[in-house]
């Protein structure tokens, strides 16, 4: 055999590219600072059970009024105990996906404003909004849950958190990311979702969101609603949010283990309350804008996010991270190239689930257009991670031969048979050359874009239970 036919024999069917941040030296490295910090500096509690489970355990840990030391032993346990996997189901029931898998998308996050796609105005967030920023989701084949768009302001600010849940159920049959802002409605959310649905850990659809507070604060808000999730059976996500120069140190690094350790925290106290608790972690490891007095996404927190989610991996555990969402004025080119570094980086990474794309104007402001945009980036992002293949049926020599020097492929019986699905080709914006640019009239892709996102928006229907769900909702929300 030559050596050519040797590295033929040898080579791997697929070319596949992946992204790999950590080597395994540096991932023992950020896990030893992690239990430094927890061992040695420990995290502030506000929670007197919480506290009481942290006394109560074995392992060497310390309670000293509000703060406690965990020691590595106590987190070696938790991340013994916590599952490797989640599944998550849609709201009929079926099996959406499972986490640790491939980078999964959402819709959302908690705005104030809604963005109109055509003409880039801003309004209050309203229920409307909800239902159809939530129709979006569910119709976009790119996302797979919808999390908690924006924040209702035309209901009573006391049942916001409810006709936002009962608005999600009623226009979506995807997954559903629950975020509540208002913490003692996280319970009658819950309730309200049972009641429409029956039991909600069987086959979970809901994936509450939690956040501690950085740096090193584990909020009592956040252990109440804990305890509601995990006494309900249901997955969370525990996630932190560092802006570096201000809540986390200004070095990648710095940011990387105090996250890193504040997860681990969460992952432990987690356990304690209940050994085997299924628990989706990661960051959203922001810069803080000394100028603006804001937060922003750089290169570095996107390194960072993969730095989280290798961190899990290691750990065997699934993983939450960043969407590339907030910087955009609209459906810009400043929202565009944030969308395409998140996406592509967390397709080509471990990046389990990133589950708050759409948002603009420091994530105040939910788009549909960039949602939309989106929507084809995260496709072609998924078919750049799929590589291509090397296999006999790739290089189809006898076609070669067939065509011979100077002929072409159009008519070949490979290109006949793929010349429909070979490459990716936008439904929204099409290849345009000058003539033909010209003869449409010189048109501009973000007004295009803008004009795609209203029309399919006001063409969106609800679910087939929308009607059932929505009248049994109200009378549930009306009678708190």
């Amino acid at each position: 055999m030559s050596r050519m036919d040797n590295q033929t024999a040898s080579s791997s069917a697929t070319v596949q590219p992946n992204l790999t941040v950590l080597d395994q030296d540096q991932i023992q490295q950020v896990h030893d600072y992690s239990l430094q910090v927890l061992s040695t500096i420990g995290v502030r509690i506000d929670s007197e059970r919480a506290r009481n489970l942290f006394g109560q355990a074995a392992g060497g840990v310390a309670v000293e009024g509000a703060y406690v030391r965990i020691s590595r032993e106590l987190v070696e346990w938790a991340l013994q105990m916590a599952p490797s996997a989640v599944d998550i189901y849609n709201q009929q029931g079926r099996l959406a996906f499972r986490l640790p898998g491939r980078a999964r998308f959402g819709i959302g996050v908690t705005a104030l404003y809604y963005q109109d796609p055509l003409t880039g105005a801003v309004a209050p967030f309203a229920r409307q909004h909800m239902q159809a920023t939530v129709r979006l989701g569910d119709a976009l084949s790119s996302f797979d849950v919808i999390s908690t768009v924006g924040i209702i302001r035309d209901v009573p600010p006391e049942k916001s958190d409810l006709y936002a849940a009962l608005e999600m159920t009623a226009n979506s049959q995807k997954p559903l990311v629950i975020l509540v802002s208002d913490e003692g409605a996280f319970a009658p959310v819950l309730d309200l979702l049972e009641y429409l649905h029956g039991d909600l850990a069987s086959e979970p659809f809901i994936i509450p969101y939690f956040n501690p507070i950085s740096p090193l604060v584990i909020n009592k808000g956040t252990v109440d609603k804990m305890w509601v999730a995990i006494e309900r059976g249901l997955p969370f996500i525990y996630s932190n949010y560092g802006m570096a120069g201000a809540t986390t140190p200004i070095t990648p690094g710095g940011t990387l283990a105090l996250l890193n350790a504040e997860l681990l925290a969460g992952l432990t106290l987690g356990q304690l309350m209940r050994e085997g608790s299924p628990v989706i972690l990661g960051s959203l490891p922001a810069f803080f804008d000394m100028k603006g007095v804001g937060s922003f996404y750089a290169p570095k927190s996107y390194l960072v996010s993969l730095a989280c989610a290798e961190m899990m991996s290691h750990y065997g555990l699934p993983h939450c991270g960043t969407s590339g969402s907030g910087l955009g004025w609209g459906a810009d080119i400043i929202a565009a190239g944030h969308q395409w570094m998140n996406h592509l980086l967390s397709c080509m990474g471990k990046v389990g689930l990133a589950p708050f794309v759409g948002d603009n104007l420091g994530s105040l402001a939910f788009s549909p257009a960039t949602a939309v945009y989106a929507n084809d980036v995260i496709e072609q992002a998924r078919l750049f991670a799929q590589g291509f293949s090397l296999d006999d049926d790739a290089f189809r020599l006898d076609e070669i031969a067939q065509v011979g020097p100077a002929g072409d492929y159009l008519t070949s019986p490979q290109t006949l048979d793929l010349f429909r699905t070979a490459h990716f080709r936008s439904k929204i914006l099409p290849h345009l050359v000058l003539e033909d640019w010209q003869a449409q009239g010189s048109p501009q892709a973000g007004e295009v874009l803008g004009r795609h996102t209203s029309q399919f928006l006001a063409e969106l229907e609800p679910p087939g239970d929308h009607a059932d769900l929505l009248t049994r909702g109200e009378a549930f929300v009306k009678a708190i």
